[in-house]
């Protein structure tokens, strides 16, 4: 087993490499194009840069958006590609309670109006301290944006879009970025299916939850998959998964697994597909939540769950939900070509009992926690050993609380050809024992064994403030609860980093050992924050560190008991 899984390791690492060549080498596939507003023409106020925390421009694209001020103010740019949808990323003022408000814009081409869509913040902004609060009176506020999805449109290399903010009762409207994506016709039903659609008798008010149970169920006693045709279909409960089941979508551009915006607040009626079993597939679809608020006593809604042996979960979009994903217990599982945007917490999370598994080609953007994370927490039954897992080919991008992929334990896991932008709350990459991840009463510790490897990442505009931590590195080892050893970090280029470029930080006399880092460059530092170095070793931390080959600009080492061998 071990030798069939190391060669699909590097078969997949070469496929990737093939699907990526003509892309940027670094992140994952991007089929859609980013226009930045403040690239665009405008009758509205270009804003930024700006660092720090609580400020809508730290969490926009590159720290600039575009400020609309008066109704019909509008930003206009033209097509570089042939396109048929959108994206517009934007934020508005919050309600006087928090409630959020809303927006109309229009969409015109080269001059022509083509459609109108509703904005709304209604999803958008948290205040206070970390869960944080819809309560404004609390301030701090942050988690400005949300996102608009258009389709239907027919955009040739260079029309001239322009978005004008037509009316609504907020004294703004910002735009930091639109998105321009070809996407193909929906999918067609496949053999051997039974359709959601043969089901929907048993929907009541538009509520697929019952129907969509009932066919995965007939589904698995006949051997058959679960087809989801475009459309929107509400969900107002857990939808369980067992083992053997295949969920299809037209596309998640076209099948849409929606909440009940009056039922969310009970976080038992929520959009929740939960793997109870092994094969599982889950693919081509849409998952849009309707939550409000973070509370971490809440069960995680949207894909949460054991995905046991041999599952995938492929080109599935899911917003506004807690988390993206929350995986426990599974091996093997390969989640591919995903998009996660605008969560209340982690984008993909590998938790408890995650074994060779895979994130690859997936794409995170305004999450409220770590994009993508591997933690082997302990806090529930683990049934495989954590480690040898793998975020292959992804890009994270504007979270607004935490880091772009983060490893906190396990057994040689791997982080390689990522790519982290705009990490404006955190590191774009962390090395980090905060988090438990060992048990006594279990006999379990699943602290960093083996060798953790970073390796051919591009790190951007990362390395900013966190409101527990301070300026957190774009590049960053924290040995804070536990020490760190067999650490190999190559290849890995930093870019204009908002604090320092790297780090090794310590907490409570832990100690990193067997570290090396090899091949990397930092470009450009303490771009949002005085003081700060290319590589920085603080007063307090401890152990050793092999630095070979690097361009990191200037060096600072204020640990006494710490080494580093050049």
């Amino acid at each position: 087993m071990e030798i069939r899984f190391t060669l699909f390791i590097v078969l997949t690492s070469l496929f990737c490499g093939i699907v990526s060549a003509a892309q940027e080498r670094y992140g994952a596939y991007i089929p859609w194009t980013t226009y930045e507003a403040e690239q665009m023409t405008t009758t509205g106020s270009v804003l930024g840069p700006k660092y720090g925390p609580y400020q809508v421009e730290t969490e926009s694209s590159g720290q600039r958006c575009v400020k609309l001020t008066a109704k019909g103010q509008y930003l206009e740019f033209a097509a570089i590609a042939p396109a048929n949808s959108l994206v517009i990323r934007y934020s508005l003022q919050d309600g006087p309670a928090g409630e959020g408000l809303s927006a109309r814009l229009s969409i015109y081409k080269n001059g022509r109006f083509v459609d109108r869509c509703v904005a709304s913040s209604r999803y958008a902004w948290l205040y206070g301290k970390y869960p944080f609060s819809n309560d404004p009176a609390m301030g701090s506020p942050r988690h400005f944006y949300d996102e608009i999805r258009v389709k239907g449109l027919q955009i040739r290399k260079g029309d001239v879009i322009r978005i004008r903010w037509d009316d609504g009762p907020g004294e703004y409207c910002i735009i930091d970025l639109v998105d321009l994506e070809a996407i193909a016709p929906p999918l067609k039903r496949p053999l051997n299916s039974l359709s959601l659609m043969d089901f929907s008798g048993n929907a009541f008010n538009g509520d697929y939850t019952q129907s969509l149970r009932d066919c995965i169920a007939r589904a698995v006693l006949e051997g058959k998959a679960v087809w989801i045709p475009a459309g929107s279909f509400k969900l107002t409960g857990d939808i369980l998964l067992p083992a053997n089941v295949t969920i299809q979508g037209a596309g998640m551009w076209y099948t849409e697994l929606v909440g009940d915006d009056n039922l969310y607040a009970d976080a038992n009626r929520r959009v929740r597909l939960k793997g109870n079993g092994s094969n599982i597939h889950i693919a081509d679809l849409a998952i849009t939540g309707k939550l409000d608020h973070r509370n971490d006593k809440e069960p995680n809604d949207g894909i949460v769950g054991s995905f046991g042996r041999g599952s995938t979960i492929s080109r599935v979009w899911i917003e506004q939900t807690k988390v993206g994903m929350w995986i426990e217990n599974s091996d093997s599982l390969r989640i591919t070509g995903c998009r996660i945007r605008n969560t209340m917490a982690d984008g993909i999370n590998f938790c408890v009992g995650m074994s060779r598994s895979i994130i690859e080609q997936c794409t995170a953007r305004g999450t409220g926690d770590d994009c993508f994370a591997v933690w082997p927490a302990v806090y529930s039954r683990q049934l495989f050993s954590p480690g040898n897992n793998l975020v292959l080919h992804c890009t994270g991008q504007l979270p607004y609380l935490a880091n772009g992929a983060a490893l906190y334990g396990g057994e040689s896991n791997v982080i390689r050809d990522c790519a982290f932008t705009d990490i404006t709350a955190g590191s774009g990459i962390l090395i980090s024992t905060t988090f438990p991840t060992s048990s006594r009463e279990r006999g379990i510790d699943n602290n960093f064994s083996g060798t953790t490897v970073v390796e051919n990442c591009a790190v951007k505009t990362c390395g900013g403030f966190d409101h527990e931590w301070g300026w957190r590195a774009a590049l960053e080892i924290c040995t804070d609860k536990r020490s760190i050893a067999g650490v190999i970090i190559s290849n890995v280029h930093i870019d204009s980093s908002l604090s320092n470029g790297v780090s090794v930080i310590a907490r409570n006399g832990q100690t990193l050992s067997d570290a090396v880092l090899r091949h990397v460059s930092v470009a450009v530092y303490g771009v949002g924050a005085d003081g700060k170095y290319g590589l920085f070793i603080p007063a307090g931390a401890r152990g050793r560190m092999d630095v070979r080959e690097c361009s990191l600009g200037q060096v600072e080492n204020e640990g006494k008991e710490f080494r580093m061998e050049r």
